[in-house]
């Protein structure tokens, strides 16, 4: 545990290391040294207000893309189990992937305003479609002697749903999460730059307007910091519940061979005291 800890730890170390040394003695305007914008990280959180535009841009995250994985999830099982709805909706959920959701915020700002649930709603809208289309593809995955087998012994097909579909499907469900996060913390930015007068990307935009450098590149630390804790988090559930996806992949065919060709020769030498023929 602790091997692979400092495995995955090292370089990020390293990067860290090397900004807080070669920024040390800057002085640009634009690229103050990491101590400073660090030491204003901190003053922002303590005293400054920058708290409460995390908790927002949190909130709106985690309510957006658990909105998105309900929908997603739910639409897809269904989708991905009906044939004839999936053909029949394959171009629509291609056309909506494709459209660039950023195009929405100025409508929905527009008609909804620049509360709290336009931006849930703006997340939501981005995040679902990689959960939905992941869905659909992890279903479709199922090998089939699985549904001949449940409808064999005549299972309900709500429990055959959340029984058997639903844990074949995780693992691609999970990928369309993970792509999603990303989205999220995308669109989050972008609907506070763009209308909010709270949250992450309202700090940027507003210690930008006033050339404040530091608390710019503090702003945009403590973001990444948000992206990368919640993809931490959702990688510990992703494990959490799929530890058997993640043991170690069954043997190829050839090294299966190649070992029972060992095991053969094994018993040959034991049968003959060690005399092979």
């Amino acid at each position: 545990m602790t091997g692979r800890v400092l495995r995955q730890l090292w370089l990020p170390t390293l990067v860290f290391v090397i900004l807080l040394v070669s920024t040390a003695g800057s002085t640009s305007f634009y690229f103050p040294p990491l101590t400073t914008v660090l030491h204003t990280l901190w003053d922002q959180l303590a005293g400054g207000g920058l708290l409460d535009d995390l908790w927002f841009s949190l909130r709106n995250i985690v309510l957006g893309l658990l909105l998105a994985t309900v929908v997603g999830v739910g639409a897809g099982l269904v989708i991905g189990e009906v044939r004839t709805l999936r053909l029949a909706l394959g171009p629509l959920l291609d056309f909506a992937r494709a459209t660039p959701t950023v195009g929405f915020v100025p409508v929905i700002i527009l008609t909804l305003g620049i509360g709290s649930g336009p931006k849930v709603f703006l997340i939501f809208l981005g995040s679902v479609w990689p959960i939905l289309l992941n869905t659909i593809a992890g279903v479709g995955q199922i090998n089939p002697a699985v549904h001949e087998t449940s409808r064999s012994y005549r299972v309900p097909w709500h429990l055959q749903l959340r029984r058997v579909v639903l844990p074949g499907a995780l693992p691609q469900i999970f990928a369309g999460i993970r792509v999603a996060l990303s989205i999220a913390v995308v669109l989050m930015v972008v609907s506070e730059i763009y209308g909010s007068p709270i949250g992450l990307g309202n700090f940027i935009l507003q210690s930008g307007s006033s050339f404040h450098v530091a608390d710019t590149w503090a702003g945009t630390l403590l973001i990444g910091v948000l992206g990368y804790g919640l993809s931490v988090l959702l990688l510990l559930c992703e494990h959490a519940l799929l530890g058997w996806y993640h043991q170690r992949a069954p043997r190829s065919p050839r090294a299966r061979a190649g070992t029972d060709k060992t095991e053969t020769i094994e018993s040959i030498e034991k049968k003959s005291n060690g005399v092979v023929v």
